[in-house]
């Protein structure tokens, strides 16, 4: 038994037909994105390997050090940086800090709620926060100010709309708004926010790409339907030469062949991505 029937079966006489009705739309559209998917046909119209349109809009916010929206198809993400002076770490004493947050806003879906961070908002935050990072993306040591000050640098991701595919709109969100980020001045142990002239230093930009493996046809950047329909996903993040993290999510499985097949397919994927990013300095 469905859950959703299961559901409907407590429900009032009179709600209980409208449930299963829901139910049998979504098993029906499940089939559908499976025998596309099997003769490499996409709802879209977009080739397997091809990403949705993305548009990237840099300094969409006053009140922070560094900005940017980003929609990927029907997904909006928005990012802002801002910088704190706080301790180094005690294991980093001459470095700063780098803290990503992610938050999924009910107004992005119906099935966000208000609370506690879901799962999958912390899961979302730290494949970001782990992309940024092995790529070393950020000069930590360039945030060092003095003896027991560096500047924290906090990056908020807000999911604004979701259509499939978090990760990679949440990481070029992210890159983006770093790409944009001044630092304030620092003067007699205090940060001067009204004055920001140096912009963050950065070491290397990092691209995210997530693949989704419906029976045994792969593809990129699922849509929200592909997304739930896949049997398994896999994000890969590189900086053009080598690959800098990965993150695999439920509960099916690639080969190794696979595997090998999509980071080809990532680190091809560099430059498209990287193009933008750099399109808007």
């Amino acid at each position: 038994m469905h859950c959703w029937q299961f559901i409907a079966r407590q429900l009032p006489a009179r709600n209980r037909k409208m449930v299963l009705e829901m139910g049998a739309i979504d098993i029906v559209k499940g089939h559908y994105i499976r025998e596309l998917a099997g003769k490499g046909v996409r709802e879209d119209g977009r080739g397997l390997l091809d990403f949705r349109n993305l548009v990237i809009k840099p300094n969409v916010l006053e009140n922070t050090e560094g900005s940017a929206q980003v929609d990927l198809g029907g997904t909006r993400v928005l990012c802002g940086v801002k910088l704190q002076v706080e301790s180094p770490m005690d294991d980093t004493p001459d470095q700063g800090n780098l803290i990503v947050n992610s938050e999924l806003l009910p107004l992005a879906h119906a099935d966000f709620e208000v609370g506690p961070p879901r799962p999958e908002a912390i899961e979302l935050a730290r494949v970001v926060d782990r992309g940024i990072r092995a790529a070393n993306c950020v000069n930590l040591t360039g945030l060092f100010i003095e003896a027991e000050k560096a500047w924290s640098v906090f990056v908020d991701l807000y999911v604004l709309n979701y259509d499939g595919n978090l990760f990679d709109a949440s990481s070029t969100a992210a890159m983006a708004a770093l790409m944009h980020t001044k630092v304030p001045k620092y003067e007699n142990g205090k940060a001067i926010y009204s004055e920001k002239k140096n912009a963050l230093k950065l070491d290397s930009t990092v691209v995210s790409t997530t693949f989704a493996k419906l029976d045994n046809t792969l593809m990129l950047d699922p849509s929200i339907n592909e997304e739930i329909e896949s049997d398994t996903r896999v994000t890969i993040a590189n900086d053009g030469k080598v690959v800098r993290a990965m993150q695999k999510g439920k509960s099916g499985s690639f080969s190794t062949q696979e595997i090998e097949t999509l980071v080809d397919v990532s680190l091809g994927k560099y430059g498209e991505i990287s193009k933008k990013l750099e399109h808007t300095r």
